[in-house]
């Protein structure tokens, strides 16, 4: 599955009629960081930021920017806050079909592809499917048409009734990690689509499952350094250990709401059953 264009741009979760003073004073309160701290770290004073907040006085898109950097806003948001301030965006929000983006557009198949047998995909901030490999595709096996129809969505396809849900032996605690990171991601960005998503997914059925959490009979039980997401395929339980990958300093929001999504095998067993695939 190549990658396709994002979908509608996310719109910013600035609150209408709020300036730059309230947004940056909400940033800063959710960081939990004082006025004076973040003056130390912006080269600032206290009371300029206070001023700032205030509305006393106006900062500059420098400053902007700066306290932006030091209060780790997301880069979409950056772009808010300096809108609130009576600037323009300073960063570009590129469609990934765009010929400029031909060179990371390509590098990230490669680097999918490249991972196979073993699953990849590229999802967005709200965790639509831009790109997929075949060992992806191979878990998707059986998943309702429905959901396999454009724009995936990995958290949907996951934890869906009709989905990976039914086939997933440890669920319960998959569902709690995949939640926890949404929350956590939720809790940074502010990202009001982020959570209807997460609202919606945290309301499906859970499904009962016998044996929750035990490996295949046959094979043997092997210690994990991570929490192994562990599926149903074909008539035996796999087992993959996720890592996520982004974008180092991004300067253009669409590259900084990529991650790429790897599953390493977690046992010997599935290591032997995704190589036997492609021999």
């Amino acid at each position: 599955m190549s990658i396709v264009a994002s979908g509608p741009t996310r719109p910013s979760t600035r609150p209408v009629g709020k300036g730059v003073g309230p947004l940056l004073r909400g940033w800063r309160e959710q960081r939990r960081v004082s006025q004076l701290e973040l003056a130390l770290r912006a080269d600032s004073s206290a009371r300029h930021i206070s001023f700032i907040e205030t509305g006393r006085s106006r900062p500059s898109e420098e400053m902007v920017l700066r306290l932006a950097e030091h209060l780790d806003v997301p880069v979409r948001e950056r772009n808010a806050l300096l809108l609130a301030a009576g600037y323009a965006p300073h960063y570009p929000e590129t469609p990934l079909d765009d010929p400029s983006m031909d060179a990371l557009r390509q590098g990230v198949e490669r680097l999918i592809q490249g991972y196979e047998p073993y699953p990849a995909l590229v999802v967005d901030a709200t965790y639509t499917v831009l790109a997929a490999n075949r060992g992806i595709a191979m878990l998707l096996e059986g998943v309702c048409e429905s959901l396999l129809t454009p724009p995936l969505n990995a958290m949907r396809l996951t934890l869906h009734p009709e989905g990976l849900a039914p086939r997933i032996r440890n669920h319960r605690e998959w569902r709690d990690h995949l939640l926890a990171q949404m929350e956590r991601q939720i809790a940074l960005d502010r990202s009001e689509p982020l959570r209807a998503l997460y609202e919606e997914v945290a309301a499906y059925p859970v499904p009962e499952q016998e044996g929750e959490g035990d490996v295949d009979g046959g094979v043997e039980p092997v210690p994990h350094f991570a929490l192994p997401l562990q599926i149903e395929h074909g008539g035996r339980v796999l087992s993959f250990i996720s890592s996520i990958s982004t974008f180092n300093t991004p300067m253009d929001v669409t590259v900084a709401e990529l991650a790429i999504e790897t599953f390493l095998p977690a046992d010997p067993a599935t290591v032997k059953y995704l190589q036997s695939l492609v021999s």
